[in-house]
């Protein structure tokens, strides 16, 4: 049996892993597309605060470790699959054959057609070569825009606010991360990040980024033009406008595509013997069990891990994916889980302390927590993603917390001993 794996990041590499304990006698064959040995990219924030080198965001750092498991890790890059033969065509113009295939390409940053975005000075921050790059231009006193403020842009900013520079965050949306926190929540992230020095702009855009010196394309010191009339003069523009799965090199291949590859809940696609995990995969949600697409790591590695056991041959089905994002933004953690803005026919509670920069909303289906949202609230978290993960049933105790969300710990205690699969 061959498997070939498309993509070498925690994905790929936990899914290569399962795949050698569950079929020792297995060829097993990764392809990523960067030279770097399998990395990270959750690292990198690190990498850029100087708290790591580049080998500490190695996902194994013994440097002969796939050769002992006995996996092929090779650099390319796919570019088509002929699923009829079996083939996977990459770049270089050679062509990979396989049993079974695990597409687990990851995703690739957003480029927004902005006029100027192709300067030199102008970087995503996805890669280690951006990272690199990055380390070089954003030091101590240096101007730098980052266009962005999601999830992926909060953990960037923290690592430039941390190498003292002098930071100016544009944000498309009304609030920081929209796309995980609610407004109230959002807005007290953005008063915090600004109290600390972080200067934010919300309700923004980019409209175009200029070299200083129209006869200078060196891109050294630019003009970012916003639309609220702003021109903020910066040595650095960094792109975080979110990210979208890799897969273009599937046209024409048979796998059907949504978003991302349309998975069963045993990462199994359209196509038999193709399969897909981590942020490539497009799989059922647990609630609604409409498929969607979870960009975060611990879902790639769970992903991964049901993935290579179905290709072994062992059904294993995914109880399906839960949104999961915490976040930890210059010391102020948020977290959001689940339906987290809540659902048709449901109801919720919030609650917000603005001058203790804490919050939380709690989002229910009949008894059954199904969302959440907090801000300065460690001690909730692991609470909070275990009852919505558990669809564990209140009784009375969801009338408790719609009075009073800050005793969801006493509720767990209380009911999480007896879960029960949400009905209707």
């Amino acid at each position: 049996m061959k498997y070939l794996i498309l993509g070498n990041g925690p994905a790929g590499v936990i899914a290569a892993e399962t795949l050698r304990k569950a079929d020792p006698n297995s060829t097993i064959k990764m392809i990523g597309s960067e030279v770097e040995p399998p990395y990270s990219r959750m690292a990198i924030p690190y990498f850029l605060e100087g708290n790591i080198d580049e080998a500490g965001t190695y996902l194994r750092k013994s440097s002969n470790h796939f050769d002992r498991l006995s996996i092929i890790n090779e650099v390319g890059k796919a570019v088509a699959v002929n699923s009829s033969e079996k083939q996977v065509h990459l770049a270089d113009g050679s062509t990979e054959s396989y049993d079974k295939l695990l597409i687990a390409t990851g995703s690739y940053p957003i480029r927004p057609p902005i006029p100027g975005i192709d300067l030199p000075n102008v970087h995503t921050c996805w890669t280690l070569e951006d990272a690199r790059a990055i380390s070089r231009l954003a030091t101590q006193g240096k101007k730098v825009v980052q266009v962005g403020a999601g999830f992926i842009g909060c953990i960037i900013l923290e690592a430039l606010a941390k190498n003292g520079v002098d930071l100016t965050v544009v944000e498309l949306g009304d609030r920081m991360v929209p796309r995980m926190m609610t407004p109230k929540a959002g807005s007290m992230i953005k008063d915090w990040v600004q109290s600390k020095g972080v200067r934010v702009v919300t309700s923004a855009r980019v409209e175009r980024i200029d070299s200083m010196d129209s006869a200078d394309t060196s891109g050294q010191r630019m003009t970012v033009a916003v639309s609220n009339g702003e021109a903020i003069e910066c040595d650095l523009v960094i792109m975080s406008a979110g990210v979208k799965p890799n897969i273009d090199f599937l046209s024409g291949s048979g796998v059907e595509i949504a978003n991302g590859v349309l998975v069963d809940r045993n990462m199994r696609s359209s196509i038999p013997d193709i399969y897909a995990a981590g942020d490539v995969a497009e799989a059922p949600d647990l609630f609604s069990q409409t498929p969607m697409v979870s960009a975060i790591q611990p879902n790639a590695a769970d992903q991964a891990r049901i993935a290579a056991m179905n290709m072994a041959s062992r059904s294993v089905p995914h109880a399906g994916v839960l949104a999961i994002n915490v976040l930890d933004t210059l010391g102020l953690i948020s977290s959001s889980f689940g339906e987290w803005e809540g659902v048709e026919g449901g109801d919720g509670v919030e609650l917000a302390e603005a001058k203790y920069h804490r919050y939380i909303s709690l989002q229910f289906k009949n008894d059954v927590l199904v969302g959440a949202t907090s801000v300065g609230l460690t001690q909730h978290v692991g609470v909070l993603r275990g009852l919505i993960q558990s669809q564990t049933r209140l009784g009375d105790w969801k009338e408790i917390l719609l009075n009073d969300p800050l005793r969801v710990m006493d509720a767990y205690l209380a009911c999480a001993q007896k879960p029960m699969a949400l009905n209707g």
